[in-house]
């Protein structure tokens, strides 16, 4: 008599790496890799003729807002609270200290800019300041160059933002330069 044995069922495991790569293929194309977020800015271009590079800023051109760890925002040495960065940097920049602006309504003051194209701000930060903070300062101060822009647009073009040619807004960038230095302050 004929014993009959059971032998153990097996699989066929040579296409199972086929099947993991086909997997692997997929998930690759399907997934959605979010996209990395930044602040957008344009670096300066090379100075051609560094002397026009390098020139003596009067001391009362220069806005100097400081952050430091405590998460503080002082401007000219005097705390300041992040929703008054935009009137102060508007009030500076526009001041027309030397009476030679046209388009300025700023108080005058011979203690602040000269002219807005002379007005340069001076962004400095902590090692420790949070990124957040930063961020909004810089957000403050990009929204003060938009509306002093936006009123010169309406006064000169009687245009909105949105309806200006490129001409016209190398005219307006040349009226209000976005003239604004970044230093990180470094911890000992």
């Amino acid at each position: 008599m004929k014993s009959f044995r059971r032998h153990p069922a097996t699989v066929n495991a040579g296409s199972m790496a086929d099947i993991a790569f086909l997997l692997l293929i997929f998930f690759l194309v399907t997934t959605t890799i979010s996209a990395d977020k930044g602040i957008l800015r344009q670096l300066p271009s090379d100075c051609p003729n560094i002397e026009d590079c390098i020139k003596d800023i009067n001391e009362r051109n220069i806005l100097r807002i400081n952050l430091n760890s405590n998460q503080e925002i002082f401007i000219e040495d005097k705390v300041v609270k992040l929703e008054d960065v935009e009137q102060i940097v508007k009030a500076f920049v526009d001041n027309n200290g030397a009476l030679d602006c046209d388009y300025c309504y700023g108080e005058k003051l011979t203690t602040s800019s000269d002219h807005p194209k002379e007005a340069v701000i001076s962004l400095s930060h902590d090692a420790l300041t949070k990124y957040y903070l930063f961020i909004s300062v810089q957000d403050e101060i990009t929204k003060a160059y938009y509306d002093l822009r936006q009123r010169y647009i309406k006064e000169k073009f009687n245009k909105t933002p949105e309806q200006i040619t490129d001409k016209e807004f190398k005219i307006v960038k040349q009226a209000y330069p976005f003239i604004v230095s970044e230093v990180k302050v470094k911890r000992n």
